[in-house]
């Protein structure tokens, strides 16, 4: 049910900001601001929230939802709408507002799912396996 919360929240937010960034200062359909709220609230769950925040902190998963989100609109943006200024201009503003409401949807994870997350993910060994061996010639022949 906290999964359910979490993707009701990122998918409201994302709702809010692509209906302020790109219909409001832009001619967006409802139709474009919903999908690509729920593209941003899948893709932005599975590998934001469920992938890196355990493994790279909250800031770094902040700076990756930036990105991720700066990408699909510039991507599906320039696809779907004829103004590079409305894509370009669309995906600043919402990645910047992506990722200002995330940190907020990052702390309530860490405060409410991350022991699941990190019960639930495959142990890491993050110290490294040496190998040590004896060179068996350690001095080349030299020419006599």
């Amino acid at each position: 049910m906290k999964h359910v919360n979490v993707l009701f929240i990122k998918f409201a937010v994302s709702v809010v900001v692509f209906w302020i960034s790109l219909d409001l200062f832009f001619e967006a359909t409802f139709i474009d601001i919903l999908s690509f709220s729920l593209l941003i609230t899948v893709v932005s769950y599975f590998v934001g929230d469920q992938i890196l925040l355990p493994r790279i902190g909250k800031m770094n998963a902040v700076i990756t939802d930036f990105f991720l989100t700066y990408l699909v609109v510039w991507i599906f943006g320039g696809i779907l709408f004829d103004s590079y200024l409305q894509v370009a201009w669309g995906s600043i503003i919402s990645a910047l507002l992506i990722a200002s409401s995330e940190m907020f949807v990052h702390s309530y994870i860490i405060k409410n799912i991350a022991s699941e997350i990190r019960k639930n993910r495959p142990a890491f060994n993050r110290t490294f396996a040496y190998e040590f061996a004896e060179e068996q010639n350690p001095e080349p022949d030299k020419e006599k």
